[in-house]
């Protein structure tokens, strides 16, 4: 249902543990725009980029990122006004590097080990 509401310009921050469920979470978001590739982890690669949903979809993994150069480097603000959607996961992480405008998404463990709670904000 989130991803059919996503327009191109949107950020997702997703935030929690490790083991939280964001690469879970990001691969359902890939799938309900469409994206035909398996969405893998970039988190040695900090981006990965898919194109053929109905809006491109630009991966962020920032948990090995050393610095905001790194970010810089690869052009990360540039996507945030591109004509896709980004998905960061270990948002909180860059907090003040991202859009006041975006959706944050805490993923939390429940009480039981397959039980996930998700924060909207």
């Amino acid at each position: 249902m989130l991803a059919a509401e996503l327009e191109a310009g949107d950020v997702i921050a997703l935030t929690g543990d490790l083991g939280a469920g964001k690469t879970t979470l990001a691969k359902a978001i890939a799938k309900g725009l469409g994206v035909e590739e398996t969405l893998t982890s970039p988190t040695f690669t900090i981006l990965q980029e898919y194109e053929s949903g109905r809006l491109p979809l630009y991966h962020f993994d920032v948990y090995r990122v050393h610095s905001e150069e790194e970010l810089f480097e690869i052009g990360m603000e540039d996507y945030f006004y591109r004509s896709g959607v980004c998905l960061i996961e270990w948002a909180d992480l860059i907090e003040d590097l991202l859009p006041e405008n975006r959706r944050t998404i805490k993923i939390s463990r429940g009480e039981n080990e397959s039980e996930r709670i998700c924060e909207i904000s």
